[in-house]
């Protein structure tokens, strides 16, 4: 087992940045290919950015690329999504997720292994 803890989240005006973090606790850290996910009102669970094991590849959604920093800590067991030039369509609730496989199918949400609880981020316009 691996918990997913989320946090950062908050309210921040249009063009503004947040940082997001997820500690994780369970099994080893640097085992799993780590993932930013997130959920508007009323919409699927969308893919947002992932991270190798060693941390020498990223991938992001078009939507997010160039604004946002996928990153982890394997020495502190964390994930950390920077948030840049934010817009109000970036309002959802952000999940991290851990996914134990390889280096494919990403972007799928049932690919994932283990899911934290969510924190929420508001874009104000």
């Amino acid at each position: 087992q691996v918990q997913l803890v989320e946090s950062g989240g908050g309210l921040v005006q249009a063009g503004g940045s947040l940082r997001l973090s997820c500690a994780a606790s369970g099994r080893t850290f640097s085992n799993y290919i780590m993932g930013w996910f997130r959920q508007a009102p009323g919409k699927e669970r969308e893919f947002v950015a992932a991270i190798r094991r060693n941390a020498d590849s990223t991938y992001y959604a078009d939507s997010v690329k160039g604004r946002f920093t996928i990153s982890r800590d394997n020495a502190k067991n964390t994930v950390s999504l920077q948030m840049n030039s934010l817009r109000p369509e970036d309002t959802a609730v952000y999940y991290c997720a851990a996914r134990g496989s390889a280096w494919t199918n990403i972007i799928r949400t049932y690919n994932y292994d283990y899911w934290g609880q969510g924190t929420q981020v508001t874009v104000s316009s």
